[in-house]
């Protein structure tokens, strides 16, 4: 039970985050989970601000 607590505390940023937010987040999360699966160890920063600059548009 007090593993569940950590882990809903862990979220809870996310769960509390506006509709925008949690998109760009599950955005970034799907582009680094593919770059895991991938085994790729490249910088993705360049692909985070863009996912950030097409959400903000």
């Amino acid at each position: 039970m007090l593993q569940e607590a950590n882990i809903d505390n862990v979220q809870e940023p996310i769960t509390s985050a506006p509709p925008e937010v949690r998109q760009i987040i599950e955005r970034v999360w799907k582009l680094e989970k593919g770059r895991l699966d991938k085994k790729i160890n490249s910088h993705i920063n360049d692909n985070i601000l863009d996912i950030i600059k097409e959400e903000v548009r």
